[in-house]
């Protein structure tokens, strides 16, 4: 993170901005995660509520899914497009940092939790396609789905273990 004032950093700001590229990546990305979310909604309708888009600040597009054992264990599992890495990721949040501290705690040692650190806004954070290929839409929203069912499954496995 730069160490320049606001005032010295906001040339280089309005440079990224003018030419407008920018601006229309970031809409068609935030696009293509909402049309994941309404295929999400269509094809888990009853087995998972699917929440709307939710934006970070420029760093994180995502929405969340619930089913009845989430739900009850005030847990979420969100489908995350992160910005920076341009990469989508699948994260287990619980509904409040305390919880996700708790399940931290539970799940440590476990396939994808870390003892050392826990991550700023999750339990944890799977990479789900780490490469995407954003001009074959089709084959994206193929591959996150197909990536969800197996993770889900395993995560779902691994909270029942760890009762």
């Amino acid at each position: 993170m730069s160490t320049k004032g606001l005032n010295a950093r906001i040339t280089a700001y309005k440079k990224a901005f003018a030419s407008g590229e920018i601006q229309e990546t970031y809409q068609k990305l935030v696009s293509i995660v909402q049309n994941l979310r309404t295929e999400f909604s269509k094809k888990y309708k009853g087995e998972f509520s699917v929440a709307n888009i939710l934006h970070g600040y420029i760093d994180f597009t995502y929405f969340y899914l619930q089913n009845d054992y989430l739900k009850k264990n005030k847990l979420k599992i969100a489908i995350v497009f992160n910005h920076q890495h341009a990469s989508f990721e699948l994260w287990l949040l619980g509904q409040t940092k305390d919880i996700q501290i708790r399940y931290w705690e539970k799940l440590k040692g476990t396939k994808w939790v870390t003892s050392e650190i826990m991550p700023e806004y999750s339990i944890f954070e799977v990479p789900l396609i780490s490469t995407p290929d954003f001009d074959n839409t089709n084959k994206l929203s193929e591959s996150i789905h197909d990536q969800f069912e197996v993770l889900t499954e395993e995560i779902l496995n691994m909270l029942e273990s760890c009762k």
